[in-house]
Order: C-alpha cells, then sequence, then structure tokens
C-alpha cells in the first residue's frame, strides 16, 4: 500500500489550519482550525474487507510536570510518550481518499460526537464510518471550559516550551473483517491494540510541528 497527502508533504510540517493550536505571540498559543488532512492511498490488497486510519504523536511527554509552564522548558531528553489524536474505523474497501476538514473543521470545546460518523461516498450510497475517543479526552478532564469525550481527529497541540519536534504519524491498514471488532465508545488506544491478528497491510505518512517559537520557524514545509 501507499499514501500521501495534499495538507503536507512526507516529513515536513502540518500547516497550522490542521492542528488544534497555533503559535500566538501574545499568549503563546491559540486555537487553530483543526482540520483533519488530506489523505489518500492506493494499491489496497485484494481481500480487504476495510480499511482504518490512525493519527498517534509519538513524542508527547511522559512528566507532564514542566509542560507550558512559564520559565521552563520540557527537556529533549524527557522520557516520550505516545498520545493518540485519531482512530477512523469501518472505511469501505472502494474509498481512495477523504478530503481535507471533512471530519473535523475548528476546535469543539468538550468534544465531538461519536463514534458514528455518516459519510456519503459515491452513487448515493451513505456508509457509516466510526471514530474513537481520542488523548483530548484525558487531557481536558479536569477543565470545565473543555472537558468531554473527544472524538475523531484532533490535531497537534504540543507543549509550547517543548526542545522536541513532535512527529505526527498516519497508518492506514488494510483489514481481512468487514466491520471493526469493537462496539459502542472505544478509546484510539483500544482500537490500536485491536487491529492485531487482522492487518494485510499498512502504508504510513508522517508530518512534524512544534509550537515552541523557537523551533517552528526551522521547520520546513
Amino acid at each position: 500500500m501507499k499514501i500521501w497527502s495534499d495538507s503536507f508533504t512526507e516529513g515536513g510540517l502540518i500547516p497550522p489550519e490542521c492542528a488544534f493550536a497555533a503559535i500566538d505571540p501574545a499568549t503563546h498559543v491559540r486555537l487553530s482550525n483543526n482540520r483533519n488532512p488530506h489523505l489518500a492511498w492506493d494499491d489496497v490488497p485484494a481481500g480487504t474487507q476495510s480499511l482504518v486510519i490512525l493519527c498517534v504523536d509519538g513524542d508527547a511527554p511522559s512528566d507532564g510536570t514542566d509542560v507550558n509552564k512559564e520559565g521552563r522548558t520540557v527537556p529533549e531528553s524527557l522520557k516520550r510518550a505516545d498520545f493518540h489524536h485519531w482512530a477512523l474505523v469501518d472505511i469501505p474497501a472502494s474509498l481512495k481518499a477523504i478530503d481535507e476538514g471533512q471530519f473535523s473543521d475548528m476546535v469543539t470545546p468538550g468534544g465531538k460526537s461519536g463514534p458514528d460518523v455518516p459519510f456519503l461516498v459515491k452513487n448515493g450510497t451513505e456508509h457509516r464510518l466510526r471514530q474513537g475517543i481520542n488523548d483530548y479526552t484525558g487531557w481536558f478532564a479536569s477543565d470545565p471550559a473543555m472537558a468531554g469525550e473527544y472524538f475523531g481527529y484532533d490535531g497537534p497541540c504540543p507543549p509550547w516550551n517543548d526542545e522536541r519536534v513532535h512527529t505526527y504519524v498516519f497508518t492506514i491498514y488494510a483489514l481481512d473483517i468487514p466491520q471493526f471488532p469493537l462496539d459502542g465508545h472505544f478509546t484510539c488506544a483500544k482500537a490500536r491494540r485491536a487491529l492485531t491478528g487482522h492487518i494485510l497491510d499498512e502504508a504510513q505518512i508522517f508530518g512534524v510541528y512544534s509550537l515552541n517559537p523557537d523551533i517552528a520557524p526551522t521547520l520546513s514545509t
């Protein structure tokens, strides 16, 4: 399989329009357009019955003590953990692309609804895709203005004082089952684990992002 995006180049900067937050000189960050990126794929193997898309940031700080704190930095050397940004499942095998902003456009305080997503594919045929709960659910759990279940895509928002550039990996999986083996509400992390034993093939594309004003200008598009 192969996957590409018209929203960003392989290994290049994810545009602020596809991020949860962007740099603001006065307040460090501001909410951004939060549009899911365009993704397209090809060479889906024979026997594929459905597809899954996951987006994971493997550079999330494992310790939040210094995150977004004035006068401090999150050191490059700090141990990192996964932060799950998106799980889109039950994608029909006949689908070849999704548009930028098709599943997310702007930040929704409290999170977008889910898991079901009605989606018109072609020739008037509606397919019901589903989305998992991303890790902003836990991140905003103690914030009354933002708390809720965050279904679907919510884009990059790394700490504005992080010394490390964050890498966001979008992976598409071809599965041997027509429906994903999780019912009801499920997290992106659980979706990732449920793929085991059902993957026929996969492909990845990654982009980078930073909200650190000392680092972001050095990133290429």
